[in-house]
């Protein structure tokens, strides 16, 4: 069925339109949660009623059109609640991520000026009541949870849902509104900011709306459809696809308990799509591969089998658009055998993986497509409202992010950045007009990615622009491709490759340290602690071996001369990845500048004394 309305110009007018087709339906409902350990559904009912009674609190309570409005929450039913009364009313949804500090916190809310801020629970709070002071225009805080104590011009949910059933009862017309307008600026997303601080995004109900309706023509989606959710919604790319798209068809969204719940997740809700990011797959694939370790050498063999006849069979079908009848056969053995025992695991039900936020290996998606999982990938950025492109289902690159979606045009500018024009491009930089100028110019915006696109229109994104490393030889190259080989190896949890304004390349890696575990188990070898492990000759020559594997691939100047090991991860906490799982390569050079110092001193004396 697609859409349900088609035509509809405004997120208010696709709630209203999908509400008004559900809501006398009990058997299709928009959300389900985990409730004493079973799925729970919301129906389309309930869900528009909180929304309509909330919305007449907030307006009540102040919140107008083009007021800026927090939600600082994990993805629960809440979230949704929440995002969909402050868009009907015409405010501005400003989305934070749940893992941010206070300071950061304190900094969106005022450079925004957020009236109202709806938070999820008391570690929320607790941040919200301690920079609040330093808040001036915040007059409004609610928290989701039911709250166990009395805290000072702070209601939950429940108390403020309340209330706005009372008004709307006594005043029935109360929400009645000047419509909201395309062009008016729907949500302000703050980019995570791997440099300088955050900027916020100004997305309209049109660029998103747009966006919707033209990845739909291509991610084709109905009532019959279940997603399931476990990106934050903070990101634009879970919103857009994983929420908006998802209830425009009549699908429903299933919440994931957590990153860990994942595969038990899926074998419950038994999803058809799930829109995710690469690291993901890493998760899966190891769980595979770990689980056929641990079987009889036969089921071992046969599992071999079947990878390699579906790596055979998709690529006769790449190729020539078909298959021999002879591989057909055994594809057709290789699915009862293997393939839906391990579709099953994911639910038996999932048509396909929707991959973005990071690049997808293409060895990952390849593996995948040899057992019969289709994962689309595609690309875009918060700017974009995000989908810009996306791999067609019946014809997948991977390696690539696929053609340019409807109504979205692509160039390649002469330096190599991809460009975007279309009705999803940002209506610019809250309060940042100089900011904006840099990124759009004659109505193309630049995307600071740099890419090619083949003779079928499919892009293949090669690195970001501001990441290139220029050596001090002057040579140009793109860490990402690198960092990609490396990542390959099953020893390797993150890598950063480091070279800027030095004579080569060397690596940071964070080993995977229950696979070394392993090892050094099989090998007998004693460490006491990661450091010492990591410092063991053995182990070294792991990943001295990987580097001669990786440079056989790459260009003399592209080579990794040295890496060095490091203990502690890549994480938000401590500030060397953004909320969106991005690599903030300044701090991560800062952090370890001494031991890359002292790793480049010790090659130049080499290389000099050669």
């Amino acid at each position: 069925m697609g859409l349900i309305n088609p035509d509809f110009q405004t997120l208010p007018e696709l709630f209203f339109s999908v509400f008004t087709h559900y809501r006398e339906l009990e058997s299709k409902f928009p959300i389900a949660r985990k409730v004493n350990g079973v799925y729970e559904p919301i129906s389309y009912k309930t869900l528009e009623e909180d929304v309509r009674h909330f919305a007449a609190f907030l307006k009540h309570n102040g919140v107008t059109a083009k007021d800026r409005v927090g939600i600082l929450s994990e993805n629960r039913p809440g979230w949704y609640l929440a995002d969909m009364a402050i868009l009907n009313l015409g405010a501005i949804n400003v989305p934070l991520y749940p893992s941010l500090p206070a300071n950061q916190i304190e900094y969106i809310l005022n450079n925004c000026s957020a009236k109202a801020i709806i938070v999820s629970n008391m570690l929320q709070l607790g941040k919200i009541l301690s920079i609040w002071q330093n808040l001036p225009e915040l007059c409004l805080v609610i928290v989701m949870n039911r709250l166990e104590e009395v805290v000072e011009d702070v209601l939950d949910l429940n108390q403020a849902k309340e209330e706005g059933k009372i008004i709307l009862e006594n005043k029935p017309w109360f929400l009645d509104a000047p419509p909201v307008e395309p062009d008016d600026v729907a949500t302000v997303i703050y980019t995570s900011g791997t440099t300088g601080l955050p900027k916020g995004v100004m997305l309209t109900h049109r660029n998103i709306c747009e966006n919707v309706k033209s990845s739909s023509s291509i991610i084709r989606l109905d009532e019959s459809d279940r997603g399931l959710s476990f990106l934050p919604l903070s990101h634009a790319y879970e919103r857009t696809g994983g929420y908006y798209l998802l209830f425009s068809c009549g699908a429903s969204i299933y919440l994931a308990e957590s990153i860990e719940t994942i595969s038990l997740n899926m074998s419950e809700a038994r999803p058809t799509i799930i829109f995710t990011v690469p690291r993901l797959f890493d998760r899966i694939k190891m769980g595979i591969v770990k689980q056929i370790s641990a079987e009889s050498v036969i089921k071992q063999k046969i599992f071999g089998w079947a990878l390699s006849t579906g790596e055979k069979y998709h690529r006769e079908i790449n190729h020539r658009g078909k298959s021999s009848t002879f591989l057909s056969l055994q594809h057709t053995l290789a699915e009862k055998l293997v393939y839906h025992k391990i579709q099953k695991k994911l639910g038996g039900s999932l048509r396909y993986f929707v991959s973005g936020g990071a690049a997808l290996p293409q060895k990952i998606g390849e593996f995948f497509q040899a057992l019969d999982i289709t994962i689309l990938e595609g690309f875009g950025l918060t700017e974009t409202s995000p989908i810009t492109n996306v791999n067609r289902p019946e014809k997948i690159k991977y390696g690539t992010v696929g053609p340019a979606v409807d109504n979205v045009q692509l160039k390649i500018a002469e330096d190599g950045e991809i460009l975007f024009k279309g009705p999803n491009i940002m209506k610019g930089y809250w309060k940042d007009e100089e900011a904006t100028r840099q990124v759009i110019k004659d109505g193309w915006f630049y995307s600071g990615d740099i890419g090619v696109v083949d003779k079928d229109g499919y892009l293949k994104i090669t690195d970001r622009k501001k990441h290139i490393i220029v050596t001090s030889g002057g040579k140009n190259i793109a860490p990402m491709p690198i960092e990609n080989l490396i990542s390959e190896s099953p020893f390797v949890d993150q890598v950063v490759v480091i070279g800027e304004k030095r004579p080569f390349l060397i690596a940071l890696i964070l080993p995977d340290f229950s696979e070394l575990k392993k090892f050094a188990a099989a090998e007998g070898i004693q460490a006491a602690s990661s450091k010492e492990l990591i410092q063991n000759k053995s182990v070294q020559q792991i990943f001295e071996k990987l580097m001669r594997t990786v440079s056989r691939q790459l260009a003399t100047h592209e080579k990794v001369r040295k890496f060095l090991l490091v203990e502690d991860a890549f994480t938000i906490e401590n500030g060397h990845i953004t909320p969106t799982l991005k690599l903030k390569r300044k701090e991560i050079t800062t952090r370890y500048a001494t031991e890359i110092d002292k790793v480049y001193n010790t090659l130049n004396m080499v290389y000099n004394s050669e």
